[in-house]
């Protein structure tokens, strides 16, 4: 299936010269939605993973289900003073910027195996920093999953020691 045919391009969004990837368009198509959580969750069905990690927000979204898909845990990554609990932050640079996330310091145990998601890998800041804070809190890396990665941004560099896995490029 061409997935790619069901992403809007936004120009300009959220500031001028960034070229928005909507994916509302492909989340509104049921069976599209469908196909491409299964073909996110196929690397992984066969490999030990704890815990699914999810970046904010949209990496919510592919993240529980597929967290739903392999019966492990969900753990929400959020920008700061979301997360009501104990937190562990990370700074990192933006395609248009710097910002923060930040982890609850319980929801990664030593020696959980995650699995990273989010739907766009631009310049690998977002996943680098949520990697950083997983395994500072004592977890593994078993890959990250993505919808889309938008390659001439060069961002699969700046997680290159994982696996790295996204179902569209750009």
């Amino acid at each position: 299936m061409d997935f790619a045919k069901y992403i809007r391009n936004v120009p300009d969004f959220p500031i001028k010269g960034i070229q928005f990837k909507d994916i509302t368009t492909l989340l509104k198509e049921k069976e599209v939605f469908s196909q491409a959580i299964d073909y996110m969750y196929a690397p992984y069905r066969s490999v030990d993973i704890d815990k699914i990690v999810g970046i904010e927000s949209r990496g919510f979204i592919f993240g529980t289900a597929m967290s739903y898909k392999l019966n492990n845990g969900f753990v929400p990554v959020r920008k700061p003073g979301k997360l009501p609990a104990d937190t562990l932050s990370e700074s990192y640079q933006l395609e248009y910027g710097k910002d923060t996330l930040e982890i609850h310091t319980d929801g990664i145990e030593k020696g959980d195996k995650v699995l990273v998601v989010d739907d766009l890998l631009a310049t690998g800041g977002t996943a680098a920093a949520t990697c950083k804070l997983v395994e500072n809190l004592g977890g593994d890396i078993i890959g990250v999953s993505f919808l889309i990665e938008l390659t001439e941004l060069e961002g699969r560099k700046l997680i290159s020691q994982y696996d790295v896995q996204a179902l569209i490029k750009y």
